[in-house]
């Protein structure tokens, strides 16, 4: 069989673009080395944004695209985005007043907004958002962005696809990619060893950091283009304060730090800027990036957060395209998509740089640029269209979460939220027929047998760090002798999946 798109990479935008392709009726094959969502896509900030700073680098096509895509995929997927409200504290030295109002005000009305709250003056002497910052700031703004489960967007993204017709295979490396006459041929080789060669038409290389290794040491370019690799660093300490404000901090050196609640016990600290040499598969949080976020956030908590606080960090890669800034928070974080196609060959599409809010409209430019190899390609149809589990309004969600524990009574109220925030109106498909903790099967502290499974047979789960730490942070939530259980349980079902495999 030869493929339409052949897409190496499973992260936001390579699951993005193959969503969109399959639903215009394009032959999708899509391979990820790793698990979906295991590198970049899951260690963002969280955030669906349109990214307040990047105004003052005049970047408005960017954040103009990005606000209007806020609300497009709030519709789309409002159990795993919901909005937010961010308190920007003021004080003298840093961004005039007059700077900040300005730049609230396109922010509000750069991208359209219908749905979410518009900015608003706030008294931090008398505001909640006030109490846990130091008595020097008695004033602020308060303004909308939403938060994302970024590794679930990716999963989401996958899942349609595939119910769409692509082929979705993860642990699969595609270790050479070479043009025969008019069509590309991939050799992948898959963790286990088995190597297989697939055709295609096209092949995009949304690979992210390893975007430039694709174009040198799997397609053989002598002169690949080159990436920016910036680190941004987060941590996780425990809660701060009790009100579901969220904020931003400016920092002296010109930079911006969020405070964000987390996973209901914590507070999400991030990010920072940093430029990255080395493997961008196995990133680590620095002391100096530790110590700097760390002093940031203290700056104005009036309790100071200091490294005992800490629960847990992640690191993540982003792959700037290299523009020549000569910061790293001042490289662009627009995308760029260079397409090469040499006379009688077949193309090769490259996604350099991209934020995960605007991955859906990045797909759509991608299939653009693909448009003329493929006429009979359908048109763009993801604007409206809900991810799985989204298929309900976004100011529905309390409604849906009330009639959820109606139906399953035996699950507590924490469970039955978390369960219809990561799967929407598929968590009843989830659950099924259970009426009691025992049909769920074995337990995991908060996570079930039935749950694993479902995330084994839809979501391609196949480790247990796959199910704590990205299809969801249970990580966060269970003890070292529940995740070991885990560990043990998973690597049963694995070795009966092989065997049968093998034998069959």
């Amino acid at each position: 069989m030869i493929y339409d798109l052949f897409i190496i990479g499973g992260g936001v935008n390579g699951c993005g673009i193959a969503r969109d392709a399959s639903g215009r009726g394009l032959k999708v094959f899509l391979a990820e080395q790793g698990d979906l969502a295991s590198g970049t896509s899951s260690a963002s900030t969280k955030l669906i944004h349109g990214g307040l700073r990047y105004l003052e680098h005049y970047e408005f096509r960017l954040v103009r695209e990005a606000l209007i895509e806020r609300e497009v995929l709030l519709k789309a997927a409002p159990h795993i985005i919901w909005p937010l409200r961010f308190v920007l504290p003021y004080h003298n030295g840093l961004r005039p007043w007059p700077i900040l109002r300005m730049g609230l005000f396109l922010y509000d009305h750069l991208g359209g907004r219908k749905i979410l709250p518009p900015t608003r003056g706030v008294n931090l002497r008398t505001d909640v958002t006030g109490q846990p910052l130091k008595e020097q700031y008695v004033r602020g703004y308060e303004y909308s962005d939403c938060w994302v489960e970024d590794s679930r967007l990716v999963v989401l993204n996958a899942r349609d696809a595939q119910a769409k017709g692509a082929v979705i295979r993860t642990r699969t490396r595609c270790i050479a990619a070479r043009r025969v006459q008019d069509q590309w041929e991939m050799t992948l080789e898959t963790t286990d060893g088995h190597v297989e060669t697939v055709c295609a038409r096209a092949l995009i290389n949304s690979a992210g950091p390893w975007v430039s290794e694709v174009l040198g040491a799997v397609v053989g370019r002598n002169d690949p283009d080159k990436i920016r690799m910036v680190k941004g660093s987060h941590l996780v300490v425990g809660k701060l304060y009790d009100h579901d404000r969220c904020y931003i901090f400016q920092n002296a050196d010109g930079r911006i730090c969020f405070a964000i609640p987390y996973e209901r016990e914590f507070t999400l600290i991030g990010t920072t800027d940093e430029d990255h040499k080395g493997d961008p598969g196995k990133p680590h949080i620095s002391e100096a990036e530790s110590a700097y976020l760390l002093k940031a956030v203290s700056e104005y908590f009036r309790k100071p957060v200091t490294q005992e606080m800490v629960r847990w960090s992640y690191s993540g890669i982003r792959p700037l395209y290299d523009d020549g800034a000569s910061k790293a928070q001042e490289a662009t974080r627009d995308y760029v998509l260079k397409l090469d196609h040499p006379e009688g060959g077949a193309p090769l599409l490259s996604v350099f740089g991209g934020k995960i809010t605007t991955f859906r409209r990045l797909s759509e430019h991608a299939l653009e640029k693909m448009q003329p190899f493929f006429p009979q390609m359908g048109k763009p149809w993801t604007h409206d269209a809900a991810l799985p589990g989204g298929d309900f309004r976004y100011d529905e969600v309390e409604q849906h979460i009330a009639a959820l524990s109606r139906k399953y009574p035996f699950l507590d109220p924490v469970s039955v939220r978390r369960l219809f925030r990561a799967y929407g109106t598929d968590a009843e498909r989830l659950l099924g027929d259970a009426r009691s903790a025992e049909d769920m099967g074995q337990s995991f502290g908060p996570l079930s047998e039935r749950e694993i499974d479902w995330l084994r047979d839809k979501e391609w789960a196949r480790s247990s760090e796959d199910v704590l730490w990205r299809r969801s942070k249970l990580g966060l939530h269970t003890t070292r002798e529940q995740q070991e259980a885990l560990r043990t349980y998973m690597a049963s079902v694995n070795a009966v999946e092989n065997l049968k495999r093998v034998g069959g």
